[in-house]
């Protein structure tokens, strides 16, 4: 018990350490990486504890009961009725789980469900910028769905289960190709094969101009200040987009990305041609928003789900819902 003790300290150790160093940004985190070790490490002990560690509790309790169940026979048969020992009390010490079981054996249960949860179900996301203003605001805690585009097995990302395609319109996490340990989220404007043009603040798919309207202007409590507003319909999907146009249209900064040779720049904006097995995402703050016209394509590989509910924001409760 003593070698299980210490090498329960160093493993929670090693996890605390992992998470400290991510908090203190000395290294990349990667927290579905840390919920799959946890739920293996937690997995390991609650197995043994059901196998090996609460049978060998249960024998010694036996043993106290039959020691007992033997002293008193034997006081008995000399006479002596009353005896001083708590027998209950001292099987109680024996059965109670220690410490190290408590602290992995005992969330198992717990971080298991969180990680099938979250893996296959549904992931939460807090949005941190203001690149998806107005149908999402900064602070908004939102639920993605993990299987509408198919099932991926959790940390390779592989998929096992064929789902939906990703459309136009929808509003989809991904893991950003630049760097895919974090997740972005944009709106689909271009499936493989499509050629999406935006010219002069004005999106066309495959040729034909999106449908735009004017909407009343968005004011935005954080800049307290208004912005023009617009309705786009994607393949009869509407939804709301903010447009400065006091911005050039001219995308400033596009990287050296896969693919490039498949856009055209100008001081218009931009052409791209969508590589098949590859999307084209865009913001909609789109004067506000780092996306497909400047970083490129999204695999299919790095889509992590849909998103389509948020679940709270602590600053204006009136968000929650679905922002569909």
């Amino acid at each position: 018990m003593q070698f299980m003790q210490i090498l329960t300290s160093l493993v929670l150790a090693a996890f605390a350490g992992y998470v400290g160093a991510w908090y203190m940004g000395a290294i990349e985190g990667n927290f579905a990486l840390l919920l799959f070790l946890a739920t293996v490490v937690t997995g390991a002990y609650w197995l043994g504890e059901r196998l090996v560690f609460l049978p060998r509790r249960r024998r010694a309790a036996q043993a106290i009961e039959d020691a007992a169940v033997q002293r008193r026979a034997e006081l008995d048969r000399m006479g002596i009725q009353k005896v001083d020992v708590d027998v209950q009390e001292a099987k109680g010490r024996i059965l109670m789980q220690p410490w190290w079981l408590d602290w992995t054996a005992g969330l198992f249960p717990v971080i298991a469900a969180v990680f099938f949860l979250r893996s296959f179900l549904f992931e939460p996301f807090k949005i941190p910028s203001g690149s998806m203003i107005p149908t999402l605001l900064v602070g908004d805690l939102i639920l993605v769905n993990k299987f509408t585009y198919g099932v991926r097995l959790p940390v390779i990302n592989t998929k096992i289960i064929e789902g939906n395609q990703p459309a136009r319109g929808d509003v989809m996490v991904f893991r950003y190709p630049p760097q895919p340990s974090l997740d972005y989220i944009k709106r689909v404007v271009g499936v493989p094969g499509d050629e999406v043009a935006y010219l002069n603040k004005r999106l066309t798919v495959n040729g034909k101009p999106i449908e735009t309207k004017a909407a009343p202007d968005f004011f935005d409590e954080d800049a307290m200040r208004y912005f023009k507003q617009y309705e786009e319909k994607l393949d009869g999907q509407p939804h709301r987009l903010l447009n400065n146009p006091e911005v050039p249209a001219f995308v400033q900064g596009a990287s050296n990305f896969a693919y490039r040779d498949n856009c055209r720049y100008s001081v218009e904006g931009v052409v791209c041609k969508v590589p098949q097995g590859h999307y084209f995402m865009m913001g909609d703050n789109r004067d506000n928003s780092l996306d497909s016209r400047y970083w490129g394509f999204v695999p299919e590989a790095n889509i992590v789900g849909k998103a389509f509910f948020v679940w709270m924001n602590f600053g204006n409760l009136k968000r929650i819902g679905s922002f569909h």
